[in-house]
């Protein structure tokens, strides 16, 4: 972004490209933000002072890709192991 908070026009034109051409991709990355923001939000509901965000960021980049299924389940089990 510059100084006026727009993006330059170069950048924008190469995210249309991409939405046109590849219009699933924008779908899949929605869904699995919200994912990610609905385990975020469990995880810090469930362990309060516990929840440490580096950790949880550290699970969820640890294995890669992977299925929104996969890393539910993994999240789950980090927020039992965690609650000890």
């Amino acid at each position: 972004m510059n100084t006026t908070g727009r993006q330059p026009i170069e950048r924008s034109r190469s995210e249309v490209r991409r939405y046109i051409t590849l219009p699933g991709q924008a779908t899949g990355y929605k869904i699995g933000m919200l994912k990610i923001m609905e385990l975020r939000a469990r995880a810090e509901e469930q362990l309060r002072e516990r929840f440490d965000i580096k950790g949880f960021h550290d699970l969820l980049i640890a294995s890669g890709s992977q299925p929104l299924s996969i890393l539910e389940r993994r999240v789950e089990d980090w927020i039992a192991r965690t609650a000890g």
